[in-house]
């Protein structure tokens, strides 16, 4: 009798992933302070900046996340040097700037983490390849690759009335990403202070982009489009935020199969608005009055890089060029009296910068060798500051400013030798600068009843530093990092005085405001400690802790001797991080997190002082089919309250309480 014949093998099918242009890494991030933001990171959180602070010492201006906070607080800044609201760090998807035209800040609710595969984030002024803005290092966003059919879903409805649908799919050669969301938003003042005029932070957004993308015999080129569109509340009677923008992105480039070697060219663009209005606050906080109507803010970014990648035995090198162009301008009404607005404001101009990049990498054995070197040309023209009486027409102010031009050479340096499979050593040196933005130069704004002025003689920041740092690769992963900052000219909100006064250009400053300007204060000196390590306590069980500590003083010069000594606003000395991730049953995954951040100062004069909390959410996934799961999340458990801003009355504003929201999630 002949022997049976085995079954026939399952059908194999196979998943057809299309990624974006992009050349091969150099290697040489192994000898900085880099941090890997994979998808299993990005899939616990329906907001990309909550994922990116899983790093320690990567934070918005403020505590709140872009839940709630205003568009000009979005700016994302690394190592708590001296955040801001435009932000200290450059943010790319796939080579193209995600930073705003306008102001620097990021609109996260653009990039829902469904369209990503990863992040990259470097601490460290970045040269070479990254360009201007990367001051205190950069955050590379890599969009997903297109496949058949669904990619990524994620659909929720949670407390406050908050509901999200976001999804990700096409074809090989397809790229569709889409989400819509709403919250009615939490009221971030609370206890006693909180009266009439306090208003919850209410959300409505969507965005959407797709990607599309052929092979031509080798070449692939891709365009990618995207739109986003927002508004919110802003947590006060009749003051709200209204944002809205575009992109689009050819990239046209040859990858290698193998190795390093190959070329990629990049057009981008860049459109967005903003409408931003802003009340004073009677003293009982039962009423407010408009205060200004940012009625526009239209502004536009041109942008290009090309590269050229080889390799010649252990060396691999990067030689490209890339400019960026910016314009921009503010429309707004102010000074409002007798139930009007009686005058008008128009201010803005144009910045650019340009520059050619060498780096270069040496990988052999266990040495890691990698340099880089750049210069830039930069500028700001075309000021416009103007004025007028909205009933006359009359000009009450006309304040030009002369063009400025520079040039800015920078530079990095970075060393890693193996010391054994399972042990490193590395040392980094780095200068980097960062443009100011035309929101800086041009835009004045108010919260509340305190005004900040602008000041269109700014110039750029510059950085220098310094970083040693050990590493061990097992059945641990653990790094530590010490480092040492000097940022100069540093910009800064600086307090000019109080209300009830009047001041020259700004005006009438009520009781319990603040007059402040961006200057350039002196120089700003920082050392500190940044430490990751993770692993397996079981099969079923995984943690990871991190922590970064940053001891960070300004030096006021002449320009700003009053704040010699202090510490810079919303710098936290220390921020700790831990998670855990237990998978008690196959189908079952907890995961818990917690972020603990000492205090900060709201204000540059350290006189409002934001004190140390902790904040702990917690997941459960359970697997209903092959890449999908039901799920329930909490964050803020404890419903700890965290400041995030004190008003000159004394008013705290307080970051989200507890949030409950249940959902369904695919991700493949």
């Amino acid at each position: 009798m002949p022997a049976a014949l085995p079954p026939p093998p399952p059908n194999q099918v196979e998943v057809v992933v299309v990624y974006p242009p992009r050349l091969a890494p150099l290697g040489g991030d192994a000898a900085f302070s880099a941090v890997r933001v994979g998808p299993e990171v990005l899939k616990a959180t329906p907001r990309l900046d909550d994922a990116l602070e899983s790093v320690p010492g990567v934070s918005l201006f403020r505590r709140a996340s872009s839940l709630g906070a205003n568009p000009t607080t979005q700016g994302l800044s690394l190592r708590a040097i001296a955040p801001s609201g435009a932000g200290r760090a450059l943010v790319t998807l796939d080579g193209a700037p995600q930073n705003d035209p306008f102001g620097g800040w990021v609109i996260w609710t653009a990039l829902p983490p469904e369209g990503l595969d990863g992040a990259t984030v470097v601490r460290g002024a970045g040269a070479g390849p990254y360009g201007a803005g990367a001051l205190t290092g950069t955050v590379t966003l890599q969009e997903r690759g297109a496949m058949d059919g669904l990619a990524a879903l994620d659909a929720y409805a949670g407390d406050y009335t908050s509901y999200r649908l976001a999804a990700a799919g096409g074809a090989p050669g397809l790229l569709v990403v889409g989400q819509v969301q709403t919250s009615g938003g939490y009221t971030p003042v609370r206890g006693p202070r909180r009266n009439a005029v306090d208003e919850p932070l209410t959300l409505d957004t969507e965005s959407g982009s797709f990607r599309v993308q052929h092979d031509f015999d080798g070449v692939q080129a891709a365009v990618r489009l995207a739109a986003y569109g927002e508004r919110r509340g802003a947590g006060l009677a009749g003051a709200r935020a209204i944002a809205s923008g575009a992109s689009g992105t050819l990239t046209v480039g040859r990858t290698p199969s193998e190795g390093v070697g190959g070329w990629r060219v990049q057009l981008w663009m860049q459109t967005s608005d903003l409408q931003n209005s802003s009340v004073a606050v009677a003293a009982d906080r039962m009423t407010t009055t408009p205060a200004n109507d940012e009625y526009a803010t239209p502004a536009q970014g041109y942008g290009l890089n090309a590269a050229l990648e080889g390799k010649a035995g252990a060396v691999s090198w990067d030689l490209g060029v890339d400019a960026r162009l910016y314009h921009g301008f503010d429309f707004e009404r102010f000074r409002f009296m007798n139930g009007a607005f009686t005058r008008g404001r128009q201010a803005g101009g144009e910045a650019g910068v340009g520059g050619a990049y060498l780096e270069a990498a040496y990988d052999r054995g266990p040495w890691v060798v990698t340099g880089g070197v750049r210069v830039d040309e930069w500028f700001q023209r075309d000021a416009v500051r103007i004025e007028h009486d909205l009933s006359t027409g009359r000009i009450t102010l006309d304040q030009p400013s002369p063009d400025t031009s520079g040039t800015t050479p920078t530079g990095r340096l970075g060393i890693r030798y193996d010391l054994s499979s399972a042990l490193y050593v590395r040392a980094a040196a780095y200068v980097g600068f960062r443009p100011p933005t035309l929101n800086e130069l041009y835009r004045p704004f108010r919260v509340g009843n305190d005004v900040t002025e602008a000041n269109a003689d700014l110039k750029p920041e510059k950085l220098q530093g310094v970083e040693a740092g050990v590493g061990g690769e097992g059945p641990i992963h653990w790094s530590g990092t010490v480092f040492y900052n000097w940022l100069k000219d540093p910009v800064t909100n600086v307090t000019i005085g109080a209300g009830p006064a009047t001041f020259p250009v700004a005006g009438f400053i009520p009781a319990g405001g603040a007059l402040r300007q961006r200057q350039n204060a002196g120089e700003i000196d920082a050392y500190g400690f940044e430490g990751e390590a993770f692993g397996e306590l079981w099969k079923s069980l995984s943690w990871r802790a991190a922590v970064a500590a940053t001891h960070a003083r300004v030096d006021g010069g002449s320009a700003a001797p009053q704040l010699t000594g202090l510490r810079p606003a919303e710098t936290p000395e220390l921020t700790v991080t831990g998670g855990l991730d237990w998978r008690p049953l196959d189908r079952l995954d907890l995961t818990l997190d917690a972020r603990y951040e000492g205090g900060r100062w709201d204000d540059d004069l350290n006189t409002r002082k934001l004190h140390a909390g902790t904040e702990l959410n917690m997941r459960a996934g359970w697997s209903i089919a092959p890449h999908a799961e039901a799920y329930a999340a909490v964050d803020n458990v404890a419903n700890a309250k965290l400041d995030t801003a004190i008003a000159g009355d004394g008013t705290v504003s307080f970051a989200e309480p507890r949030m409950v929201r249940v959902g369904f999630a695919y991700r493949r």
